[in-house]
């Protein structure tokens, strides 16, 4: 088939090495000149302008744009004066499926259809393949399977398609169609509340290891400081880099989550290049207000979502409040450390 791909990051630019890999023809346009250039030299057509990406296609025109969600609107803007109807959009960021629904409905009264993918695979996709969630009509997802079906770690269509078996269909593959216009996204924004729930119980349990020495320390006694009743009890020096690592071998909690920090602490014991401020890209709050609206609890994916707040310096107010409160019911002036 032939697609084009607008924005040429870290996985857009991938995603085209992978499809023309795949025998598929790539239009590609981005911004950076250079980044169109690198991938025209490895095969795929350069496009200057949306306009030339759009007209490098033909009918039903296919094109996957590979944005932050920010622009993904503006983006739409641009591209929908140059498509026609049966023409085909993905959107493979990280948008709110409430976006999705509202952009399909806009498409509509131009006949243009609308596709959400949720993509995860990160760096690792060009070689592994990624994980495709998809949402959108039905007879259009079919039509250009062979896309996702080249992008998905299984790298091509199932063999057994009458099977009700999801392990003989596409999810085998690793790409789904999920619903309606939405339901990709949906998936995947739950895939990334989880994400940040391993991401922080992995997180919490090396920091209880890396401080399972607080026996050896001294520790001041006064009426500020707990004491630690059983010093005995946390004399250990722990490797962590190895523990990660032999974690990874076997272990019920092995997973690529755990190779990544396998890897990290290999290369930097100490992580002494990290700030510890974590970012979150919108995914995890869509998750736990989802889980809000519809009344289910998520107690550990909103505890680690609000971790990630307070990293980045949000709970300093509440902590000084706490000193206060402190202050003045109990005269406990604050330690300085």
């Amino acid at each position: 088939m032939r697609i084009g791909m607008v924005g040429l990051g870290r996985m857009g630019a991938n995603m085209v090495r992978r499809l023309l890999r795949g025998g598929h023809e790539v239009v590609a346009f981005d911004n950076s000149a250079q980044a169109v250039k690198a991938l025209a030299e490895e095969g795929a057509k350069g496009a200057n302008t949306l306009a030339d990406l759009v007209n490098g296609l033909s009918s039903p025109r296919v094109v996957w744009i590979m944005v932050p969600a920010s622009v993904v609107d503006p983006v739409i803007a641009q591209l929908r004066p140059l498509l026609k109807q049966g023409d085909v959009i993905i959107d493979g960021g990280n948008s709110n499926y409430h976006d999705d629904i509202r952009r399909a409905e806009e498409l509509q009264s131009a006949g243009i259809h609308y596709v959400d993918v949720g993509t995860s695979g990160g760096v690792l996709g060009l070689e592994q393949g990624f994980s495709l969630m998809i949402g959108g009509e039905k007879a259009v997802v079919a039509a250009i399977e062979p896309i996702f079906a080249s992008l998905s770690p299984g790298g091509k269509m199932p063999e057994k398609k009458g099977s009700s078996a999801p392990a003989d269909g596409q999810a085998g593959m690793g790409y789904l169609h999920c619903g309606p216009v939405g339901a990709g996204h949906f998936v995947k924004m739950v895939h990334n509340g989880i994400e940040y729930g391993i991401m922080a119980a992995y997180a919490e349990g090396l920091n209880i290891l890396k401080h399972a020495d607080a026996g050896l320390q001294t520790r001041e006694a006064d009426a500020e400081t707990a004491p630690l009743a059983n010093p005995k009890f946390f004399q250990y020096n722990l490797d962590i880099a190895a523990i990660s690592e032999v974690w990874r071998h076997g272990s019920i909690i092995s997973s690529r989550l755990l190779d990544l920090t396998a890897a990290a602490l290999a290369k930097s014991p100490k992580l002494e290049e990290f700030g510890g401020r974590v970012s979150d890209s919108g995914e995890g709050r869509w998750t736990v207000q989802a889980a809000i609206d519809i009344g289910v609890p998520a107690n550990v994916l909103t505890a680690a979502l609000y971790s990630r707040f307070e990293s980045r310096g949000r709970a300093e107010y509440a902590d000084k409040l706490l000193s206060a409160m402190r202050l003045g019911f109990g005269g406990h002036h604050e330690k300085k450390e």
